[in-house]
Formats: C-alpha cells, structure tokens, sequence
C-alpha cells in the first residue's frame, strides 16, 4: 500500500453506459490504494460558461428558469453549454450573454470555475465578469428560452439570496460571491483567457 496521497488511481477498464447529446455515462474499474479496484461511473460533458453581468450601478442580471430535475424554476446567471471542443469560452459566455438576455460587454475577465459535483461529472463552468454593458437584439432559439425571465438585483441583494439559499445553482452562487469579493476588497479577476486546465475535452472530443 502506498503512502497517504501518493497512490497512482490506474483506470483499469472502461466502458459507455450512454451517450447522448450532451452527456455521456461511463463506468471505469479504478486501482485502489488496498491493492483491489473500484468501479466508478462518470457522467461526462461539454463544460459550461456563465456571467456575471455587472453594470455601472453594481447590479447583476438573474434568470428565472425552469430546470427539471428540480421539478421548478431558480434564479440563475445567465449560462450556457460550450458548443463543440477548441470553441474559445470567451465566445460562448458572449452569444448566451446575447441569447439569454439580450446583452453584450465590453469587458470580460474570470471569476472563478467551479466543478460543479466532481465525485460523479467532470463538468467544470467557467464564470465571467462582464462590464461595460449595453442592449442588444436578443433572438428566441427555443421554447425553454422564450420561457426566461430576466430581472437585475442589486449585487448586495444577489449576496443576501446566495446566503439565505435562494440561489441554488453552484456557478451563481460562486460567481455572485466572488463579484462581491472583487468589489468590496478592489482584487483582481484573471483575465478572459486565462488558462482553463480542466475544461472538459473527453466528451466533446467524442463529437468532433
């Protein structure tokens, strides 16, 4: 038996449970530290980007939408998948900032990624700062995006919700914290293309 965090987790084996359109279930036999192997399944996908639009007056654009295995609506940022693998992120968190409430920025810089539940998914989102921001057309591409509903919270009040459990979603609550953070202390955010090592490449990889 190895040392405590020295042991090399060997995938021994793999196979695909499902492949769908934007998520893949694999499950691997994994080399355990006792000298056995443990299976894991993996749920994985593209990996994801979303926005903390930020205007002049600290307010912070939410979505109202619909996600089903919740069975309900939350407030969300405004987010979306990254379409197919080497798309630059900066360019997607641009077309969903467009698509899903009608905004454009002019300056864009990283908050934070969050891995969104990595005991099972290697689904990572990227969050964004976007400043300097103006109205733009917005096209409906959808039923599940005609059903949006866009509303700006102050930043402080966003904090209070993120607090008091009223923003679920792992990447809002991240990035309205962070955003706090950048505001109250004056630190910096990394810039837009600052390196992005675990962005997920295995199930886009599979698409291209």
């Amino acid at each position: 038996m190895t040392e405590p965090g020295q042991h090399n987790f060997t995938v021994l084996s793999t196979s695909d449970i499902y492949v769908g359109r934007i998520l893949a279930l694999r499950s691997d036999q994994v080399e355990m530290p006792g000298g056995g192997h443990a299976t894991r399944e993996v749920v994985e996908h593209h990996g994801a980007v979303a926005i903390v639009a930020l205007d002049d007056d600290d307010q912070v654009t939410l979505i109202h939408q619909y996600r089903h295995p919740l069975g309900r609506r939350i407030w969300e940022l405004p987010a979306g998948l990254i379409d197919h693998l080497g798309e630059d992120p900066v360019a997607s968190a641009r077309r969903e900032l467009v698509e899903e409430v009608g905004l454009a920025a002019e300056n864009w810089s990283v908050l934070v990624d969050v891995a969104a539940s990595p005991g099972f998914t290697d689904e990572v989102v990227r969050v964004y700062l976007a400043t300097g921001l103006s109205v733009v057309d917005r096209e409906l591409l959808g039923d599940e995006e005609a059903d949006l509903v866009a509303r700006k919270f102050p930043l402080a009040e966003a904090v209070r919700m993120a607090l008091d459990g009223k923003l679920l979603n792992g990447a809002t609550v991240g990035g309205i914290l962070a955003a706090q953070v950048i505001r109250s202390t004056g630190g910096q955010p990394r810039p837009a293309d600052a390196p992005w090592d675990d962005l997920p490449t295995r199930f886009p990889s599979r698409q291209a």
